[in-house]
């Protein structure tokens, strides 16, 4: 057995686990829970043969949102030890509280593209957001673009729902460095909401306007966009999403435009509008890979875990007819509800499946440790 010691200045009731090359680098692995010998100590042994020659770990409180972090609270490398040893001491001064601390120097940038941007499909003006990279003026380079439905909801204070928060949590990509990409945020058009996000459903919406607001992301802003913002144009570096209704709406935009959108960001989706998946999709010769993330919060409803994880099983199956090449991911808080804290949770962990080829440790930071312990 090899055994993991930790000493820690800050306590608190949350618990303490050890991830790493071991585990997949699952942050809240249960298998992997420190024991608490007293307010500050804390150990673990781990049987040997589960262990690599060289392990790579870290500390977490459950989550890369509450990990480790130094005195000056910094993003640490991942520590390395050789197994051969058989026991190692660690010291962490500080954690990470729900992604925090955020530090203002990698803040984006927050534009207005146009309080009133016309929406010629609709007839209607909209107010449109662009969050671009802290350091977009001092560099010149081309971005991924992601598409967010509920701009209100997104980074605003004071917003009566609270907010997403991306502002902060695009911070914490951009000190990881994955924050190299714009954000473009439409707020929703607040008593047309439903219509503009049911897309074809009277029903639900009379007189629904779905099939025109999607053609004014894909035909009308986002060539606006490329023209005015240095942006990767390709469908390999563009995304689109939302939670709740605009988590629908975003559904319908990349299957019906695959060949500019190849990301999709699905938080908590109103699938009760289309109970059967009736989703219409455009067929190709060739069928478009998309990467879909679907998250969803099991104390949202008693049915929104169940019509996640049938739609997932729908995707599968137009998979194998293939109508579309998905890759996908899916993600349930066992603890999540229907509002935007969990929504801001999931955010980074989403942003960095969808752009970032993150490998196995998706926090790890450069320069990587120069040293093993020996």
């Amino acid at each position: 057995m090899m055994k993991f010691e930790l000493y820690t200045e800050e306590s608190d009731d949350r618990p303490i686990y050890i991830t790493g090359n071991f585990n997949k680098w699952n942050p809240k692995d249960y298998s992997y829970q420190l024991k608490q010998l007293d307010p500050n100590r804390y150990s673990i042994e781990i049987d040997d043969q589960i262990l690599p020659s060289v392990v790579e770990y870290k500390f977490t409180k459950g989550g890369w949102e509450n990990v480790e972090l130094d005195k000056y609270g910094n993003i640490t490398p991942n520590r390395k030890i050789e197994k051969s040893i058989g026991k190692t001491s660690d010291v962490i001064e500080k954690w990470r509280l729900n992604w925090g601390p955020f530090k203002k120097e990698f803040f984006p940038i927050v534009e207005i593209i146009s309080e009133k941007f016309y929406i010629p499909q609709l007839e209607r003006y909209r107010k449109v957001w662009a969050l671009l990279p802290y350091d977009y003026y001092t560099s010149e380079k081309s971005y991924p673009v992601l598409y967010l439905q509920d701009a209100q909801n997104l980074f605003n204070e004071g917003s009566g729902y609270g907010n997403w928060e991306i502002d902060k949590k695009l911070s914490i990509l951009a000190e990881y460095g994955r924050g190299d990409m714009i954000v473009i945020a439409i707020e929703h058009g607040s008593e047309e909401r439903i219509k503009e996000y049911i897309f074809d459903n009277d029903n639900v919406a009379n007189g629904s306007e779905g099939k025109k607001y999607i053609r004014f992301i894909a035909d009308t802003l986002k060539p606006y966009v490329d023209e005015n913002y240095r942006t990767k144009k390709d469908r390999n570096n563009t995304g689109i999403g939302g939670s709740s209704l605009g988590a629908l709406i975003s559904i319908y935009s990349g299957f019906l435009y695959p060949e500019v959108y190849s990301k999709l960001l699905i938080f908590s989706p109103s699938l009760w509008v289309e109970p059967n998946n009736n989703f219409p999709m455009m067929n190709f010769r060739t069928p478009f890979k998309t990467k879909i993330y679907l998250y969803g919060g099991a104390q949202e409803g008693s049915k929104m875990v169940k019509r996640i994880y049938v739609f997932e099983e729908y995707l599968k199956r137009w998979e194998k007819k293939n109508l579309f090449d998905f890759e996908f991911r899916t993600n349930i808080n066992p603890e999540g509800t229907h509002n935007e804290f969990y929504w801001s949770q999931e955010f980074p962990r989403a942003i960095e499946w969808l752009f970032y080829d993150n490998r196995e440790n998706p926090v790890e930071v450069k320069p990587q440790q120069k040293s093993i312990k020996n």
